[in-house]
């Protein structure tokens, strides 16, 4: 497991956690004591292996043993605006792509989106929050992805100006692959925005629009992928083309 730390929390010599979810997960759940090693983050830059000096119920101090800069991110920042899906979906979504490596995700309200706003979708970006952060520790990454607030689809084309590469996997592609995209790059670029559509797909007029934006369409493959699957198999495929 790794911890995250703010910065205001990180000496020169030890580091002080003070959340409270984190103590009792240290001190009842992993049941770790004085002289065991903890690896922290603090989100920004900087990973840390420590050991505890000392726990209690209101702080766990840790001694630096080492400090490095990030190993496990991947240097190329790769953004999945994602189209709402129902139900459980998203939360599959979030905790599969932050494995793979997804810098952020920005859910979109798009022509075909079947969940509606009713304006508690606060608790929602709160709750899938909480998935990127417990992802993240389980796979010991340097920084947590941020869910983003919820967008709807001409607020993101206006988002994508900021990309290097935005891809635009589309069921109604059938010639030209991601693979064929990615290899056929002059440059590696530094940011891609990855463009998934609803359980229903995109309008003719989204597509239409994602063109004009300047976005690339790409076939992922012979059979059409559900939109919880099809996210995971494009940044899969842009991270092993690009970063691995």
């Amino acid at each position: 497991m790794k911890l995250f730390a703010d910065a205001g929390c990180i000496g020169d010599k030890y580091i002080k956690i003070t959340d409270k979810g984190d103590i009792r997960h240290l001190s009842k759940v992993l049941r770790l004591k004085e002289g065991d090693k903890v690896d922290v983050s603090d989100s920004v830059e900087w990973e840390y292996r420590t050991e505890i000096v000392s726990i209690s119920e209101e702080e766990v101090l840790l001694a630096i043993i080492d400090k490095q800069k990030f190993a496990r991110e991947p240097e190329l920042e790769v953004t999945l605006f994602q189209g709402i899906p129902k139900a459980g979906k998203m939360e599959t979504i979030i905790q599969k792509c932050v494995e793979l490596g997804v810098h952020a995700i920005v859910p979109v309200f798009m022509e075909r989106t079947v969940v509606v706003e009713k304006g508690n979708f606060g608790k929602k970006l709160d709750r899938w929050q909480k998935i990127s952060d417990e992802a993240v520790k389980q796979c010991k990454r340097g920084m947590i992805p941020q869910i983003e607030e919820q967008v709807r689809f001409s607020e993101m084309l206006k988002k994508l100006a900021a990309y290097d590469l935005i891809l635009f996997p589309y069921e109604n592609e059938a010639d030209y692959s991601i693979k064929d995209c990615l290899r056929n790059l002059s440059e590696k670029p530094k940011s891609v925005a990855v463009i998934i559509g609803p359980e229903g797909g995109f309008a003719d007029r989204e597509a239409g629009e994602l063109d004009a934006a300047g976005a690339v369409r790409v076939t992922l493959g012979k059979t059409i992928l559900r939109t919880e699957t099809a996210g995971m198999a494009a940044l899969a495929m842009t991270m092993y083309e690009l970063e691995l």
